[in-house]
């Protein structure tokens, strides 16, 4: 029902939409999910390039890739490390029938960007370096894997073609090649719409 009334633009707040999540999870999604004003904002400007592949780098219970699939036509893949997250995004995309999304049981490291061509970040390797911000302990944590996953989101990014979009939220923007410029940004400046320049 949340999704027919979000297809019929019929306000839904974060905290009824995170209802369809088990008790646990809901409660950790004002922090660690993005909000639907948010994903709503994200998705339009990812999806407004012909054959939109967004790529959600680390998608958590698959929020933003849900919300980006109801109010936009681009097609959506969250990739996700932790294994219960990953099947219970699926388990919520089987039960509500949502078109041009999946979900990938993946570390970052091992996802070919140039498959996608807009992506979008949420901060998802803070955790490694704010205890405060872990989920929980199901998966290993450090300064190191920090630097690790910055580097190779970075380089990633630094590889694909000109034009190419990225959204990121509540970021230090260090995953961020230096070739890509700010187009506008939201929030306050947490919120930032990037572009890679055109040669």
């Amino acid at each position: 029902m949340i999704f027919e009334c979000m297809k019929l633009n019929i306000n839904i707040t974060d905290e009824e939409f995170n209802i369809i999540y088990p008790e646990r999870i809901g409660k950790l999604a004002n922090r660690h999910f993005t909000p639907i004003v948010i994903a709503k904002q994200a998705a339009g400007f990812l999806s407004d390039i012909p054959g939109a592949k967004i790529l959600d780098i680390g998608s958590g219970a698959g929020k933003f890739c849900m919300v980006g699939s109801v109010f936009t036509n681009g097609h959506f893949t969250g990739v996700e490390q932790r294994e219960y997250l990953y099947h219970l995004s699926n388990n919520i995309l089987q039960c509500y029938h949502l078109p041009n999304v999946k979900f990938i049981h993946s570390n970052i490291t091992r996802i070919k960007f140039t498959d996608y061509n807009a992506f979008y970040f949420f901060n998802s390797f803070h955790e490694n370096i704010d205890k405060s911000a872990m989920l929980d302990n199901t998966v290993e944590a450090g300064l190191s894997l920090h630097a690790l996953y910055t580097q190779y989101v970075n380089e990633q990014l630094s590889h694909m073609p000109g034009g190419t979009r990225l959204v990121t939220y509540w970021s230090d923007a260090k995953e961020v090649p230096a070739e890509y410029r700010v187009l506008f940004s939201d929030c306050g400046g947490k919120l930032i719409f990037w572009e890679k320049t055109r040669v």
